[in-house]
């Protein structure tokens, strides 16, 4: 059976949605982040990149949240969209996870966790955040989905981001973005959201982020031990 190495975060909540939707049997294996369970070798194994998500599929190891969804569609054959918005749906996954994650994830790193404050990356990944969203808001414009005209994979991806956006920008969130916000409230109102968002419901994952959960999730920022 698949296995789907989870915790609730952004990335992994778009593979966890994925599942919902298509309802793909798996089994869920928990791997707290935030006590550092990523860094052992066991988990190393299945992603030598030591995050999460990941999936064993009988053997075959997938990580990084995009490919995991392009693997699966591909193999189920569900959510995929068009033959002929192929390169379309390329380019919006690419785009989500070269350009939306990582700015989203460092606008979130030096608004709430960096050590010290600092202005110019403050800013800078603020700014780049907000780029990537007036471009999907732009996208979305005359729109009901991000490729072609059904909900695919991109539509999953780049919810599991846009599900952060007070986090990310701040309290105003999408309400600078209407199009964004059309397009984030019809994916919301899909029954799978629910279903998705009780994942690892059952498990008591580390809340606190103190010192230990820095060391785990920031490791470069301490000596070696």
């Amino acid at each position: 059976m698949l296995k789907f190495y989870f915790h609730p975060g952004p990335n992994p909540m778009k593979v966890a949605l994925f599942l919902a939707e298509t309802g793909l049997p798996f089994e869920l294996v928990p791997v707290d982040t935030l006590k550092g369970e990523q860094h052992t070798a066991e988990f190393k194994a299945i992603n030598p990149n030591a995050k999460t998500p990941a999936i064993d599929d009988n053997g075959v190891r997938v990580f990084d949240s995009n490919a995991i969804l392009l693997y699966l569609a591909e193999k189920t054959g569900q959510l995929l969209g068009k033959a002929e918005d192929r390169g379309e749906l390329l380019s919006w996954l690419m785009f989500i996870a070269t350009g939306l994650g990582p700015f989203s994830g460092q606008s979130v790193h030096f608004r709430h966790h960096a050590p010290e404050k600092i202005a110019y990356a403050t800013n800078r990944y603020l700014r780049e955040a907000q780029r990537h969203y007036e471009v999907l808001n732009d996208h979305l414009a005359s729109r009901e989905y991000l490729v072609g005209d059904e909900y695919t994979i991109a539509d999953v991806s780049a919810w599991g981001w846009i599900d952060k956006a007070t986090v990310v920008l701040g309290e105003e969130g999408l309400a600078p973005y209407p199009n964004l916000q059309r397009w984030f409230d019809s994916v919301s109102a899909r029954p799978a959201i629910e279903t998705a968002r009780n994942f690892g419901k059952d498990v008591a994952f580390k809340g606190e982020f103190d010192d230990e959960a820095k060391r785990a999730f920031f490791p470069q920022n301490f000596p070696k031990a």
